[in-house]
């Protein structure tokens, strides 16, 4: 598959610049083929046993290919709703309170926020640094560092977390599926990831990476029929002793039939493309910025570029009626643009034209 075979899988590029894979991908084909696939067998075969295997199945073959992702072995991977979803089960599968400080950056996502206030309100302290200084802010009270894998608001990533004593959880919200995954380089004990951003599946979907190292120590939080190993043996039972005590419970049939469609459309392109394909995109875009004066965010290898712009709030609004789809940083006076794969240099030359 070349780069226009990919571009075709996208209906959505047929008349718009999409530069937002940072909140959402955009949807192939063959993923919204899926899953009315999916619904059609429910309203004419009926809901059965027929569905209920299919459900594990695909679940599993999921949870398979967003291994691969991570770079990890499946056994290793909870199958979750979203990053947020992944984050909120660490935080409180760790059961941080009174008397444990937790170490973040002062440029997260909401989306990790909200399970860290959620600490806060236990009794945990939360210290947020430049996330350039996280390694340095970790001393002896610190039971939990909690940062990004690649910054939402700049594209930019963290120093080396190797031996930092305390458990490291990172958000990977722009990092799977975005850029190339190294568990051991990363050294975090936790990844939360979403299946709706650069992997282009529906949202409801995401993935956490466990440590094998972790297994016994992050408590399941809420753990229903889909956690349990052996559900039928009533109360003599236990949830699955790796990740798969964290799984979600109530992700549809339909969310992971679309979302392992989406995975093998950028799988047929190839994963060393997809990335270096989008990091080359958001490179060249930032270098254009730059050579019209823009002031464009410190960022790394990655695939977001933001830049300061007069009526950046305003902005993304207006340029959406030119079928061109940005977003803006609230309260920051910066817009994102997202590159993906998908896109090329007409979707470039569209935005810069516009802006």
């Amino acid at each position: 598959m070349d780069p226009a075979e990919l571009r075709a899988q996208f209906p959505v590029l047929r008349k718009h610049a999409y530069l937002n894979a940072g909140t959402c991908g955009p949807l192939p084909e063959a993923a919204a083929r899926a899953v009315g696939e999916v619904a059609r067998a429910a309203f004419e075969e009926g809901r059965g046993g027929a569905r209920w295997e299919r459900y594990h199945e695909v679940r599993e073959q999921l949870r398979s290919v967003y291994a691969q992702r991570l770079d990890t072995q499946p056994e290793d991977v909870a199958l979750t709703t979203s990053t947020s979803d992944g984050v909120a089960r660490v935080v409180a599968g760790l059961g941080l309170g009174a008397g444990d400080e937790i170490v973040t950056s002062d440029t997260e996502h909401p989306g990790l926020y909200g399970p860290l206030i959620a600490a806060r309100a236990r009794g945990a302290s939360i210290r947020a640094v430049p996330l350039a200084d996280i390694a340095d802010a970790v001393g002896p009270a610190t039971k939990l560092v909690a940062c990004s894998h690649v910054d939402w608001t700049t594209g930019a990533t963290p120093p080396g977390l190797g031996g930092i004593e305390a458990p490291v959880l990172l958000d990977g919200a722009q990092g799977v599926g975005a850029v190339p995954i190294d568990m051991a380089a990363l050294g975090c004990d936790f990844y939360a990831g979403s299946g709706q951003k650069w992997l282009c599946g529906p949202e409801g979907t995401g993935m956490l990476w466990v440590s094998p190292r972790w297994r016994e120590r992050l408590a399941p939080t809420g753990p229903g029929y889909l956690n349990l190993a052996e559900p039928g043996a009533g109360m003599d039972t236990e949830p699955w002793p790796d990740a798969r005590a964290h799984d979600a419970a109530a992700i549809p049939l339909e969310a992971f039939t679309a979302a392992l469609a989406a995975h093998d459309v950028l799988s047929a392109f190839g994963w060393e493309h997809v990335h270096e394909r989008a990091i080359g995109l958001a490179d060249s875009l930032a270098d254009r910025l730059r050579d019209r004066g823009m002031t464009v965010a410190p960022r790394g290898a990655s695939t977001l570029v933001t830049w300061k712009s007069p009526g950046a709030d305003e902005l993304p609004a207006q340029l959406a009626q030119q079928g061109i789809t940005i977003r803006s940083l609230p309260g920051t006076g910066r817009l994102r643009a997202s590159t993906g794969a998908w896109n090329d240099e007409s979707d470039l030359e569209r935005l810069l034209a516009a802006i």
